[in-house]
């Protein structure tokens, strides 16, 4: 029986950055994604973070890439490339952003801004969208919707505005139908074998042809024995118990905060039901009152006697006395 093979989990934050640190490596992944030749490509210093708060778990690299384009003109961009495990709060990926466009370092040889690329590898599916790499490009629109065809693409907007791919890892097939597919198939989850998320196989995979594919594959296959990145990974999984934890108890004290608010809600509506009738008894009470008033002052201009208006109505004398003592 043919052995399996297995490589690292790149999804896991210590894999994926081992991953990347390869200069070669990193320029084929993000060429396939970006649909563009890469001529270099380097990971900013110190520019990699890895932040739980509690609901949130976000891992980021940024690179600074030459690009080539089909017309031959090279350019400096930046990529920042943001993955995460766990549905995240949009808030999150905007604040990362938004610290790029503040720093000042991310400029070129003119100190003009670079444009930047989003990249979003995500654990979790994205809405009802089912397909696996998603590309958000800008259009040049005029007020008619036509796109302008002149002038484009102009140096002002490109830094002014960017680019995003999202690729939603649960709906990676076995079967790739491009390039993106394939060399993103390392991320492909449904390859875990025995329950072990640490490591996925690539048995079966068509990769003997593919000289950057085998070299992606190679560098996985020295992370899954590192052991330094096993003992990372292990720690990365103890944090994301406690997450997924807190969560848990998180949805339990929402669902009886929500039950407690339905119950307060219930109760309120009760006391507006009991203080409406309790309006409606006293307004009776009041014509009530006024019916008997002016029974009493027929009675009295009729020449009856107090008493003789209390035995008539029913009524105990002390209660006309007080009716009449009102009306005084």
């Amino acid at each position: 029986m043919k052995k399996q093979r297995f490589i690292a989990n790149p999804l896991y934050d210590s894999v994926f950055k081992f991953l990347m640190e390869d200069e070669i490596v990193a320029r084929t992944l993000l060429s396939a994604l970006l649909k563009k030749e890469i001529v270099s490509v380097e990971m900013r210093p110190n520019e990699y973070s890895n932040r739980e708060d509690g609901r949130v778990s976000i891992f980021r690299i940024d690179f600074g890439a030459i690009v080539r384009e089909e017309n031959g003109e090279e350019h400096l961009i930046l990529i920042e490339v943001q993955k995460s495990w766990r549905s995240t709060e949009i808030t999150r990926f905007r604040q990362y952003l938004g610290t790029q466009y503040e720093n000042k370092r991310n400029v070129d040889a003119n100190g003009k801004p670079l444009p930047i690329v989003s990249v979003y590898i995500l654990g979790h599916k994205v809405g009802k969208i089912t397909e696996p790499v998603i590309y958000v490009s800008r259009k040049y629109l005029d007020y008619d919707s036509n796109e302008i065809k002149i002038g484009v693409p102009d140096p002002f907007i490109e830094r002014l505005t960017h680019n995003s791919i999202i690729v939603q890892v649960p709906y990676l097939r076995r079967s790739a139908r491009n390039r993106v597919e394939k060399i993103m198939s390392i991320f492909d989850q449904t390859y875990i074998q025995d329950g072990d998320s640490h490591y996925v196989s690539i048995s079966g995979r068509d990769i003997s042809e593919d000289a950057e594919m085998k070299r992606i594959i190679n560098r996985l296959a020295t992370a899954a024995v590192n052991p330094d990145i096993r003992m990372i990974m292990n720690i990365e999984d103890e944090i994301f118990s406690e997450l997924e934890s807190l969560d848990a108890k998180i949805i339990t004290q929402k669902k009886a905060l929500l039950q407690k608010e339905e119950e307060l809600s219930q109760k309120d509506e009760q006391l507006a039901q009991q203080s409406e009738e309790l309006s409606q008894k006293d307004e009776l009470l009041f014509q009530q009152r006024a019916t008997l008033r002016c029974s009493v002052n027929l009675l009295l201009r009729c020449g009856k006697t107090p008493s003789e208006i209390a035995e008539e109505l029913h009524l105990d004398i002390k209660q006309i006395m007080e009716i009449l003592q009102t009306q005084e």
